[in-house]
């Protein structure tokens, strides 16, 4: 057993709530832009809120839901998209007094209908006319629901309209009704192997989640220096811990709802600070190789591309990078680096990634490039980040060092166990799965690891994901995929191998890069049923094998693999919001195609 801990930069306040934020920020910064939105008259242009006018608008939305007889403790759902109206709500939820209660803008009605019934929800907020059809749909089954507003009906000015007669002591008398340890939020799992179960996160968790993430990053967090684009979903845990992180530093924040448009969001912007999953880093380097490719510069991209890593390599050994390595390096700076910085914004050095390994390879070349990408771990039951990358000691290839404040331990069989403020307090309404992932103040992660000696935790695998071969090999899973998934063509990749004779995989192909392949082969003619049965397109996914399989041993490796006609999606059912496989439903659904791998 090994445990490493660090001491805390932030102390999580006696009393008090989140709501707290709100009001220091209008008193310490007023004239500070907090949060931006979208110009109604202008969608290209941004309009700052400043500390006080944030307090403002969110104090007048707090009375609409006050006057709507939403009662201190009382849970109200919100389902939207990113946007300004997230932000303002659940900062508005908090001042009535309430427990905000997530749910993903592609959820199904299923899962709405569980989701309201299980928290008990008296109200959600939806941000369009088919999400409340959605929530029309399933009422009957919900019947503490009393409201539904939907945002782009005017929910805002009809709540700011409706509190108009709600005074001032009324509010503050519901925004002060929560405790540090009161539920803040109740955020539901993914449910990868069943259905979600809702994490209860106090505001004490994100006092000490937040505050410390914001300490140990402060270079990042400089009020009335730093800004963050948030385009992950603010109902996973991540996008909610950067949006109240954003709040508590404070930094200016902006809210996207569409990534399809992200480069020109990302121009408009500027950040100086990017969050995302490696997925996201994964096709803003393919799609740069590919457009150079397109314009006859792919060598000259993909030698800028070696002396990124090796120039990032050598700034971890002694000595640092070798004169001729800095003036390569200068070079393709002025060549290839500044363009794909401007890409990113053009003003951000540091961007936080989870939820997947982004692999060495390119963690290497980001920091090589000028553009940092810290890794960090974590679960909704953690508040989101329980480890990440320091910014002035990141070690590319783990996921950093525990939250200050917190303890990691490795169990005797490799499982991760955590300890701290920034904890979930439970399973709501849900004893007997509370009792199975907390003992005595650990939570059981389920995910394997190691911790080096400076206390930097590298993630191995999920112990409930651990495939047995016929021949006795434990094959953890996610180390072969997520190399396997980094080449341009491969979306998504499943490992599969459990009591079968060897390790093997089902693939599926990018959507949008495909074409790409296509015309640079002079393929485009071809179906998409020809092009997966292509020997030159199969070449290439071998090729992606080959580079998964050299992170493992020749027991755990993938012997062989079947190119999918379908895809791994949401709405499809196989994979979560928050981008995760959902293994057991993908094998049985691809039963047939699983099998003829073993034929």
């Amino acid at each position: 057993m090994r445990e490493f801990s660090l001491p805390a930069l932030y102390e999580v306040p006696a009393d008090g709530n989140l709501t707290d934020l709100i009001r220091r920020n209008a008193a310490r910064y007023p004239d500070a832009p907090v949060i931006a939105r979208k110009d109604a008259a202008n969608p290209e242009a941004w309009q700052d809120l400043t500390a006080v006018e944030f307090r403002a608008e969110v104090h007048a939305a707090a009375k609409g839901l006050i006057a709507a007889g939403v009662q201190p403790g009382d849970r109200v759902a919100l389902m939207s998209r990113t946007r300004f109206e997230w932000a303002l709500m659940d900062f508005a939820i908090w001042h009535a007094g309430g427990v905000t209660v997530p749910i993903y803008e592609t959820s199904s009605p299923e899962q709405i209908a569980w989701i309201l019934s299980d928290s008990g929800a008296v109200g959600i907020l939806v941000e369009n006319a088919s999400h409340a059809t959605h929530v029309e749909s399933v009422r009957e089954r919900v019947p503490g629901l009393r409201d539904v507003w939907v945002i782009d009906d005017g929910a805002v000015e009809q709540l700011n309209a409706a509190g108009a007669g709600v005074d001032e002591a009324k509010l503050a008398e519901h925004a002060a009704a929560a405790s540090a340890d009161s539920p803040a939020t109740i955020v539901y799992t993914s449910g990868t192997t069943g259905r979600p179960k809702g994490c209860v996160l106090t505001h004490r968790s994100f006092f000490a989640e937040c505050g410390n993430v914001v300490e140990r990053l402060r270079p990042l967090f400089t009020p009335g220096e730093g800004s963050v684009l948030l385009f992950l979903p603010a109902a996973h845990v991540f996008g909610r811990m950067i949006l109240i992180a954003s709040v508590m530093a404070p930094v200016r924040l902006g809210l996207v709802p569409d990534i399809k448009q992200l480069t020109d969001e990302l121009a408009s912007f500027r950040p100086n600070v990017i969050l995302g999953v490696p997925r996201v880093f994964e096709k803003v380097y393919n799609s740069a190789r590919a457009k150079a490719q397109g314009e006859g510069k792919g060598k000259i991209f993909d030698k800028a591309s070696a002396t990124a890593i090796a120039y990032s390599k050598a700034l971890d050994a002694p000595g640092g990078p070798s004169l001729g390595l800095r003036l390569k390096h200068k070079l393709f700076d002025k060549l290839v680096y500044t363009k794909l910085r401007n890409v990113l914004g053009g003003r951000a050095s540091h961007a936080i990634s989870g939820g997947a390994a982004l692999g060495e390879r390119l963690g290497h070349f980001y920091r090589g490039v000028g553009f940092t990408v810290l890794e960090g771990y974590g679960l909704t039951e953690s508040c989101a980040a329980t480890a990440f990358n320091p910014w002035d000691r990141p070690k590319i290839g783990t996921v950093g060092q525990p939250l200050p404040g917190t303890v990691i331990r490795i169990a005797d069989d490799g499982e991760v166990l955590l300890h701290g403020e920034h904890l979930f307090t439970g399973y709501w309404e849900n004893e007997t799965a509370t009792k199975e992932s907390l003992t005595e103040g650990w939570f059981r992660t389920g995910d394997l690891g190691t911790l080096d000696e400076d206390g930097y935790l590298a993630i191995t695998g999920r112990k409930k994901e651990i495939l047995v071969t016929a021949g006795g090999k434990n094959v953890a899973p996610a180390v072969i995929e997520d190399r396997i998934r980094a080449h341009a063509l491969v979306a998504e990749c499943m490992v599969v191998g459990d009591a079968r004779p060897f390790v093997a995989a089902v693939v599926t192909l990018d959507e949008e890069f495909l074409p790409r392949w296509a015309e640079e082969k002079g393929k485009s003619g071809l179906s998409r049923e020809e092009l997966i049965a292509d020997a030159e397109l199969l070449a290439a996914v071998q090729q992606a094998v080959d580079d998964g399989n050299a992170a493992v041993s020749r027991a755990e490796s993938v012997r062989k693999f079947r190119v999918l006609t379908s895809q791994f999606t949401e709405e499809s059912g196989h994979i979560t919001p928050s981008l995760k496989l959902k293994r057991n439903v993908v094998a049985k659904d691809f039963a047939d195609e699983i099998e003829a791998l073993y034929r």
